[in-house]
């Protein structure tokens, strides 16, 4: 029997859309933007499915759940692809190219693949303990799902050599119990990151100068509409005096 570890108290530690199974189980399931086939991966003995929108908080999320449970040694990626978001791709290529110094997922293709809560270290760890990423992305087949979950589970390795790893969504590392030195955090309730306040402030003023050009030419269709209907008022007027003068002399004479 593969040795299993215990996972991080508390896990999940990360809050999200999805259903747990068996903790020891070796099999993880992300079922992409589909939903109805969490319950069947966990029925076949997955030990959590659940949906992925996005391909920054909604991957990180998942990561964090993954590395804190080291029992975890396989992922299915599945379900129907995200458009825009393009999720699947994007953690393919998490796991096979890592993150660069900015944070950004190499080679990924969705809209903003960007881990700004997971550093590099965590994304090495769940590289490192994932021996293998199944690729069905676009299949809702319930079937296949359970038949691949149960594959997994014939070859699984045991838990991996590294106990869990626990982090608070703000990039603060460390193993299952461990204090962070940055004051306290609770296992399994995630911190808010941070709004950006510069880029509020820059998206401010380009909305300022947007309607500023709206603005004025409205105000420029608004004068030449004015000076129109000036011009017309006066050519009545005169065609009026140029009509009405040959009437009155004619009428005094």
């Amino acid at each position: 029997m593969a040795d299993k570890k215990a996972p991080a108290t508390g896990w999940p530690v990360a809050n999200g859309e999805y259903v747990v199974g068996n903790p020891e189980s070796c099999v993880a399931v992300v079922t992409l933007g589909s939903h109805g086939l969490d319950e069947a991966a966990i029925e076949a003995g997955a030990a959590i499915s659940g949906p992925c929108h996005t391909e920054n908080l909604g991957i990180e999320k998942v990561i964090v759940n993954y590395i804190s449970n080291p029992n975890i040694r396989f992922m299915v990626v599945t379900g129907s692809e995200v458009q825009g978001h393009i999720t699947g791709q994007c953690f393919k290529a998490l796991y096979e190219n890592g993150i660069g110094d900015d944070g950004g997922i190499i080679g990924a293709k969705g809209a903003i693949p960007f881990m700004e809560n997971v550093g590099q270290e965590p994304v090495a760890r769940f590289q490192n303990q994932i021996v293998e990423l199944i690729d069905m992305i676009d299949s809702e087949d319930k079937g296949k799902i359970q038949q691949t979950v149960k594959d997994c589970i014939s070859k699984d390795p045991g838990a991996s050599e590294e106990d869990a790893m626990v982090i608070d969504l703000e990039g603060k590392a460390g193993e299952a119990g461990e204090d962070s030195g940055d004051g306290f955090a609770i296992e399994g309730i995630p911190t808010v990151s941070e709004p950006d306040l510069e880029y509020v402030k820059k998206l401010n003023e380009s909305l300022d100068y947007k309607v500023g050009l709206i603005t004025r030419d409205l105000g420029l269709a608004s004068g030449v509409q004015s000076e129109s209907l000036t011009g017309l008022l006066y050519g009545t007027i005169f065609a009026l005096v140029f009509v009405a003068i040959p009437l009155i002399l004619k009428i005094g004479l």
